[in-house]
């Protein structure tokens, strides 16, 4: 099991410094910045968040917490979701831990990485996983999905901030 190790380890560096960087960037917005789209099509970083807070949701919180899935995803990219920007914060911070938490539990159970924890469960909807999708499937998705929309948080935090003042600790 040293590779899955040596994975867990990769996948919780990269959820750390996720974490760190957008917690930063949000930290430096307003109320108007979390909410602002730079067009039509756009999603406001308040989507986003709630949109990843909705991903480690239906993903980890229901295998890891036996919690029922009761994500409204629709909601997620509603125009105009109000959250102040501590909710988004707090939301963020919460998401990271959750996803840290779930890695700190397979760095104790390693041999989980190749099981299929939704292969009992109702038929799964969303496209990136299936109800064959082993752990470690699920958790590469999670860093490309996270991944992807923290590069989008940061990107419209610098639109709207200009440059973002960085703690490297």
């Amino acid at each position: 099991m040293e590779i899955a190790n040596e994975v867990i380890e990769s996948m919780l560096v990269k959820f750390n410094s996720e974490k760190k960087w957008t917690l930063q960037a949000i930290a430096q917005l307003s109320e108007e910045d979390i909410r602002w789209v730079p067009n039509s099509e756009s999603n406001s970083i308040t989507n986003l968040v709630a949109h990843i807070r909705g991903c480690v949701h239906s993903r980890i919180e229901t295998i890891f917490f036996d919690i029922p899935d009761t994500r409204d995803r629709e909601n997620e990219f509603e125009h105009g979701l109000k959250y102040s920007k501590e909710q988004v914060y707090n939301m963020t911070k919460e998401t990271f831990d959750i996803m840290i938490q779930y890695l700190k539990y397979l760095q104790s159970n390693p041999e989980l990485l190749l099981s299929q924890p939704f292969i009992n469960r109702p038929p799964l909807t969303y496209s990136q996983v299936n109800n064959e999708t082993t752990v470690l499937n699920l958790m590469i998705a999670m860093v490309r999905e996270i991944h992807y929309h923290t590069g989008q948080i940061i990107y419209a935090a610098k639109i709207r901030k200009g440059q973002l003042v960085w703690n490297y600790d």
